[in-house]
Order: structure tokens, then sequence, then C-alpha cells
């Protein structure tokens, strides 16, 4: 069984750890615990890892966050995903930072990455992880904050949920979606 494992993010270095590439983040995390590496493909860079007999495919798309539904598509297609063995990584204005919060389904919540989904795919019915970066910015100042570094102190709140994470993504290959949001979702 195959699973597509997508972090949304930007490429480039001036988007390197910015609020806005939580899901590369995430991914190099579970790539680095998993000892696999990320190869340049086509709509993005992708890693493969066997967990529990699941195959998991990582994508960390090189569209830019605009155009993300492209790279999802492209990976769905070419692996024969369906869209419930699809689990996006997204960061969350809505959620104090590293808040974590699995979703089966919902609205794009203006995130761009999402829009392009929904627009691509046709649903918003896909799970996601929403990884919270916080709201403590200046009315107008959405985009600075989004597209901004953490701070140190973030950063130390940030590092402390990647091992959460892992185990979250674990979880989505290996039971019901209700399930891992009954027991990942408490906290």
């Amino acid at each position: 069984m195959k699973y597509l494992i997508v972090g949304l993010g930007n490429i480039g270095d001036e988007y390197e750890n910015t609020r806005h590439n939580i899901g590369f983040w995430i991914l190099d995390a579970l790539a680095r615990a998993s000892n696999i590496s990320f190869s340049e493909k086509r709509y993005g860079a992708i890693a493969e890892m066997k967990h529990a007999g699941r195959t998991l495919i990582l994508l960390k798309p090189n569209t830019f966050m605009n155009l993300s539904g492209r790279s999802v598509q492209y990976w769905m297609q070419k692996e024969k995903i369906e869209l419930d063995k699809v689990l996006i990584l997204v960061d969350d204005l809505a959620l104090p930072v590293g808040k974590l919060r699995l979703r089966l389904k919902g609205s794009d919540a203006g995130h761009n990455g999402l829009k392009s989904i929904h627009q691509i795919l046709g649903s918003l019915d896909y799970v996601r992880l929403r990884f919270g970066i916080g709201s403590d910015f200046q009315r107008g100042r959405q985009v600075d904050h989004v597209l901004g570094r953490w701070t140190p102190e973030e950063e130390v709140v940030v590092n402390s949920k990647m091992e959460r994470c892992t185990e979250i993504i674990k979880a989505f290959v290996t039971m019901e979606p209700n399930q891992v949001m009954t027991k990942y979702n408490r906290d």
C-alpha cells in the first residue's frame, strides 16, 4: 500500500527555515530520522521509505506554494495513489506556534498551497496535518509573518514537535484517520 506525504513549502534559500516552509521542515526531520535522502525529480524532491509494510512517498513540491496542486496531482497519478492515502503537511496561522491538528478535510482557509491543491484536484476531502505558526503580527503584516523566519524561542518549540509529527505520519499510514485524530488531537 502506498501513501503520498506532501510537505508544503517554497524552494530557494530565501524561503528556507521560514514559517511557510514547515511542511519541508517536517519531511526533512522524518528523512533524517529514517536515514533516507531526497532526490530532485519532476515537480519536486522525492524520498521513499517503508513503515509497517507500507510505502511512503515523501514529496516536497518544487512548484512554489501557489502551484502545489500540480505536483500533488502528478505524483498521485504517477504512483497511483488515491486521495484518501494523501497527507498534506501545512502551516496554519489559526493555531499557536507548535500546536498540531490533524483534519480529515476542510476549507483552504486562504492558504495558497491548499487553494492550489483544491483547484487542481477539485476536492477539499484530503487529510492535512496543520502545524501552528501563530498569529503574532500586526494588521497587514501577515505575509511578512508567514514568510518570516522563526524566532529562536519559536525554533525551540518547532524542533520539539518534529518527533510528534513523525509519529502522526506513521500513525496515518497504519490507523484509521479518525483514530489518529482521537489519539493526537487531544494535546
